[in-house]
């Protein structure tokens, strides 16, 4: 069985301006604004080519604990050009850090960015994602010869 992460619930104070931040600024693309059931509210937007997205809720009960905002840090996006990255936040009027490398390495530069209440992102450049988008990897090699492209992973 398959166990496939595809929401994050995100814990904010105020969810309409998180919504305008994820995709105003973040250019998150906002899939669901709705009251999912009386007094419960869930905005839940994606970013761009991902496969999971984040879930912004009023009046859901948390079984497992409440988490409070600006105390989620970690989350990540991956980009095929950090400084392309860069630029597009920038440009959109998010405070976000400069790129930082690490190494030369693929997978070593990065940049920061908090949301309104504080919730901490980070963005890794993996620049081998522009040849190996991770769900063709993720598919395996039975899937991309049903597509039909033979290409292989390496």
């Amino acid at each position: 069985m398959d166990w496939t992460l595809e929401v994050i619930v995100l814990p904010v104070t105020d969810l309409d301006r998180a919504r305008d931040f994820y995709r105003d600024k973040a250019g998150f693309h906002l899939d669901i604004d709705d009251e999912v059931m009386p007094g419960a509210r869930v905005v839940q937007l994606t970013p761009p080519g991902s496969g999971c997205s984040i879930a912004l809720t009023d009046g859901l009960p948390h079984p497992t604990g409440t988490p409070q905002p600006g105390t989620y840090h970690g989350l990540q996006l991956c980009v095929t050009d950090i400084d392309a990255a860069h630029a597009e936040l920038v440009a959109r009027g998010v405070e976000v850090s400069e790129p930082q490398r690490y190494s030369s390495e693929d997978g070593a530069a990065f940049l920061y960015f908090t949301d309104p209440d504080g919730n901490g992102w980070a963005v890794q450049e993996y620049r081998r994602r522009k040849t190996e988008p991770l769900h063709r990897v993720l598919a395996g090699p039975a899937a991309r010869k049903a597509d039909g492209s033979g290409d292989t992973v390496g």
